[in-house]
């Protein structure tokens, strides 16, 4: 009798313990039907995967306003089911995110992988009509940076009257072609107006070139309409660089939204536009079957300036996209 009164005892104690944590399981599946043509290449129907994944993610207050809190997250592709990798090694399985943080009055420190913060406070804003995923996803961003979101130690300031930054290195460890990285983005944002502004920055090591990029954003919400831009600057080691530039809009009508997406590069710089110029636009339409739940169809295209189609790109697309 008296172990069990003991026990009955630490389980009352541990309720109110147990009632300060909260781990979550999400995810999104997001799949689309498409007709792509790539170069002089035949069309053909491809079913697309659009950036799905799995999630977990947990609180625990601590109490005295601290808290810690992990975040995990998988990409698969939804049209196969395999472990999508982003270009990570290949038994990468949580290669979207995999931290933990403590965060007060004081903000939030965060360590291990997630996407850089550059990109959110930019691209991911301007090309909304799809999520920025898939083959409609901004193709012409300086995205050198994607490839240094692990082995990261950040920090997220708090919110004051609008204003906040974020601030993350990533430490190259002494691996084969593995840089020490800086990725900074300044945030203002109030009213349904957006402005940001960011500097990420990739050290020289063996064959790599150092790379840096500034970028600014502005977007503006006002009733049914939202419009949005960023313009970009990349530079590889001071003596190449490009200019990139993408503007947007989103027409909202009751569950339906219209959308436009035009953005352009000039040639220099890195990666698969250094030797020619490109521009992308994409039409495309969003119905909102619930919060949840959405229908869609895109048309999408990227023309380089190479003769014979070199590297063009285009898809007729539908899809759906579901979040739980």
């Amino acid at each position: 009798m008296k172990k069990i009164v003991l026990a009955a005892a630490l389980a009352a104690l541990a309720v109110p313990a147990f009632a300060q944590s909260s781990v979550t399981l999400w995810g999104r599946i997001n799949t689309s039907v498409e007709s792509q043509k790539t170069g002089s290449a035949d069309r053909v129907v491809k079913l697309q995967n659009n950036s799905s994944r799995l999630g977990v993610r947990g609180t625990e207050d601590l109490g005295g306003g601290l808290k810690a809190a992990f975040n995990l997250e998988h990409g698969f592709n939804s049209d196969t089911g395999t472990l999508q990798t982003f270009g990570g090694p290949a038994n990468t399985f949580w290669s979207r995110q995999a931290n933990v943080e403590l965060s007060g009055s004081f903000g939030t420190v965060r360590l291990g992988t997630w996407f850089p913060d550059s990109y959110f406070s930019t691209v991911d804003r301007t090309s909304n009509h799809n999520h920025d995923t898939g083959t409609s996803s901004d193709a012409l961003f300086s995205d050198f940076v994607f490839g240094r979101r692990t082995n990261k130690v950040g920090y997220f300031s708090p919110v004051i009257e609008g204003f906040s930054f974020i601030a993350s290195v990533h430490a190259g460890e002494g691996a084969a072609n593995d840089s020490r990285a800086v990725d900074l983005s300044a945030n203002y944002e109030i009213n349904g107006l957006h402005i940001g502004a960011t500097y990420a920055r990739a050290d020289a090591v063996g064959a790599f070139a150092k790379r840096t990029a500034y970028g600014l954003e502005a977007d503006y919400s006002f009733g049914p309409f939202l419009v949005t831009g960023y313009y970009q600057r990349e530079e590889v080691d001071g003596f190449t660089s490009r200019d990139i530039g993408r503007v947007s809009a989103m027409y909202a009508l009751g569950a339906s939204e219209f959308h436009i997406n035009v953005g352009g590069t000039k040639a220099g710089g890195d990666g698969q536009f250094k030797n020619a110029g490109a521009k992308q636009y994409t039409l495309g339409y969003n119905y909102n079957l619930s919060k949840r739940t959405k229908v869609y169809g895109f048309y999408t295209a990227v023309d380089q300036n190479l003769p014979n189609s070199a590297g063009d790109f285009n898809s007729l697309a539908v899809g759906i996209r579901h979040n739980f």
